[in-house]
């Protein structure tokens, strides 16, 4: 197997998928704080209510899934999911009815 191939396996993505409640105005500024939370953290809107972080290892991705739980809003529904950049791989998106191109995976260096 080579470097590549590992990789994609090692890389891990996390996706955040949340639906927040926004009837009041401590709901709205509980969402926003939560939103303002994930994006401090490195994670980058992908949809309205779904968020998504590139991590070079499961090791990191862990770290990044807590950091998510130790922020949750009071109210509302929030879900992590933790996926190999092989599967993020496979993921077919679509703007309309047209194939739209996938994120790119940032490149980042690892320093020991």
């Amino acid at each position: 197997m080579n470097y590549t191939a590992i990789n994609q396996y090692r890389i891990m993505w996390v996706l955040v998928f949340f639906d927040l409640p926004t009837e009041s105005k401590k709901q709205r500024k509980a969402a926003s704080r939560f939103r303002k939370q994930l994006i401090a953290d490195g994670f980058s809107m992908f949809q309205f209510s779904i968020y998504m972080r590139n991590c070079p290892s499961r090791e990191n991705a862990d770290v990044h899934s807590k950091r998510v739980k130790n922020c949750l809003p009071e109210y509302g529904h929030v879900g992590v999911l933790k996926i190999t950049d092989k599967q993020f791989g496979m993921m077919e998106l679509f703007y309309s009815r047209k194939p739209k191109d996938k994120p790119k995976t940032v490149q980042q260096l690892e320093l020991f």
